[in-house]
């Protein structure tokens, strides 16, 4: 059972990685991104604004840029990516998904700093 839970998680994320690879590619090279529908809408900038940037300049290791896109996010990318990996041995040795405390702490404080960086990125 733990082998097929591993392949799982290994597959899982690989799709996700895979179709993050080509949409990056296609934005940088057609230039065409998904606009994100809070700004169209209302003109202010939503918490998730400059993702799309910051992953294109990760995918090309320019981590000044990739910060420069989105500071908080790309601050939270440690924290955040403990989480999933943690989850993710979780899952394949229990077969469990059960967050643990600490996984909520992170995740809880990392909602709070990307609504915070929302507002305050309109603010300025």
């Amino acid at each position: 059972m733990r082998r097929k839970r591993l392949i799982r998680v290994i597959t899982y994320t690989l799709c996700i990685f895979m179709a993050g690879f080509v949409y990056g590619i296609f934005a940088r090279y057609m230039g065409l991104a998904i606009p994100c529908p809070v700004y169209t809408v209302t003109g202010l900038k939503c918490p998730g604004c400059g993702v799309t940037r910051m992953c294109m300049a990760l995918m090309q290791l320019d981590f000044r840029e990739a910060f420069l896109c989105h500071p908080v996010l790309f601050l939270l990318l440690i924290p955040l990516g403990t989480v999933c990996m943690g989850i993710a041995v979780t899952y394949v040795k229990d077969g469990t998904k059960t967050l643990r405390p600490w996984q909520n702490i992170i995740l809880y404080i990392s909602i709070v700093l990307l609504i915070g960086y929302g507002v305050v990125r309109n603010l300025i």
